[in-house]
């Protein structure tokens, strides 16, 4: 049956009237519903109404929101202990093991595990690292990239907004062009040649920005928040060797884009790259705060007993749901699924985009699948306002989903691995309509 939602309805008005009036208004936007309940990729709201999840929280659940495995691991361990700062705990050692020994073939050097609380203390704890072993202090990250909103992450941020009229930054920030190909900044006409300038910038910018004393390169193996910008092939191997070539560290951030987000497990494993630093977190414990950063044994022995800690860090309730998320992608085909259904909706969402004139780009792997909207293909110039509007009606016809983007203009289609086939084709009628509608 067709949905036609009035939103927000009677009690989710007042619940977001009470948020208006205690939380500042400085906080995330979304379309106005209010979750009650989330059981694999549908959610109901406190109103009744059922929707299709495209966001998978914040690209947190992947497993699917509430997964049985996963409750009963988390309300287990509640009822025993939740918070023995720095002492060991056993779900602490094994959901370190548990993660070491998950790591691919490309990372196997990867041997030692790191538990902290959120995908910024992950990609700080980095950075910090990387300082403090190489005895250097500049960092390279990229334009569009988002590395968390803490002050070390969000002084590597390639965005105005993530930064804006927030500084002084951290000393030592450079910043390099990311091959978004859809709008390459070098106005090139293929991949290659986009991958080509920005690698080339690269030695420019130690050339001429770099005061020589780099300690660390950290890139998004795709970038998220800018809009799901997935580089052509070939070039985050690329980026790899040039960074060691600078007796640099290779930090790969893969807070979003890890625990089969993309149709493998990690997402280094689609270049087998092998990078000095791994930051994993969202996925990693299914809504349950928890991140961690992966790296092998000799960089952390360079540091000394309590120069790195985390209040909340491995407590042993986000160990246990760590666990069981392991636990679950080693007892259902998560991943067969993901690639299966991911791949129906990438191939029918691109038939959308010969179909609509506003649908510029739609590019993507796994559960990863960016919608670029444009008031014009032939000029591509980005419509913000309009996509706004879309996760409005969308939200009104049963399917949540979210804006991001550099330019705000982009949709992002992140269920749970779980989704079904029939929600998938649900979710994306209820697409063709809007769009048909505008």
């Amino acid at each position: 049956m067709p949905k036609n939602y009035d939103l927000p309805g009677l009690k989710s008005r007042e619940i977001i009237e009470t948020m208006d009036r205690y939380e500042p208004s400085c906080r995330p936007g979304a379309a106005p519903v209010v979750w009650a309940e989330a059981h694999g990729a549908t959610i109901t709201d406190v109103d009744g109404n059922e929707f299709i999840d495209w966001t998978s929280g914040v690209l947190a659940a992947n497993i699917g929101h509430s997964h049985p495995h996963w409750v009963k691991a988390v309300q287990d361990q509640v009822a025993k202990v939740t918070m023995p700062y720095a002492y060991p705990t056993e779900p602490r050692a094994q959901a370190a093991k548990m993660l070491v020994e998950a790591m691919p073939d490309c990372a196997r050097h990867l041997d030692t595990c790191f538990l902290l609380s959120t995908g910024s203390e992950a990609t700080e704890a980095a950075m910090r690292v990387a300082k403090r072993v190489t005895g250097k202090h500049e960092v390279i990250s990229f334009w569009g990239g988002f590395h968390g909103r803490t002050w070390g992450a969000m002084s590597m941020a390639g965005v105005q907004g993530t930064k804006h009229r927030w500084g002084p930054l951290m000393p030592g920030t450079l910043y390099a062009p990311y091959p978004y190909t859809y709008r390459c900044p070098f106005g090139t006409d293929s991949d290659q040649a986009c991958v080509d300038k920005c690698l080339e910038w690269l030695d420019n910018l130690m050339r001429y920005e770099s005061i020589g004393d780099l300690a660390a390169v950290i890139v998004e193996p795709y970038q998220g928040g800018a809009g799901f910008i997935i580089p052509p092939p070939g070039f985050l191997k690329r980026l790899q060797e040039w960074t060691h070539e600078q007796g640099a560290l290779f930090i790969a951030d893969e807070i979003q884009a890890s625990f089969g987000r993309t149709g493998k497990m990690w997402c280094i494993e689609h270049d087998e790259l092998a990078p000095d630093f791994l930051c994993i977190g969202k996925g990693i414990a299914n809504g349950i705060p928890t991140a961690a950063l992966m790296a092998n044994h000799e960089i952390f022995d360079k540091l000394h007993k309590g120069e790195m800690s985390s209040t909340t860090g491995a407590n042993p309730v986000s160990a246990a749901a760590t666990m069981a998320v392991l636990e679950v992608f080693e007892q259902e085909d998560l991943l067969g699924n993901c690639n299966r259904v991911g791949g129906y909706m990438l191939e029918e969402l691109r038939k959308l985009q010969d179909k609509h004139e506003v649908l510029g780009d739609v590019r993507g792997f796994g559960m990863v699948i960016g919608l670029e909207f444009v008031k014009s293909k032939a000029t591509k110039e980005p419509a913000p306002d309009l996509t706004g509007e879309v996760t409005e009606r969308m939200a009104r016809k049963g399917v949540v989903c979210g804006k991001v983007g550099i330019h705000g203009n982009v949709i992002r289609v992140a269920p749970p691995l779980c989704i079904t086939m029939e929600q998938a084709e649900e979710s994306i009628k209820c697409l063709d309509e809007v769009l048909s509608e505008l």
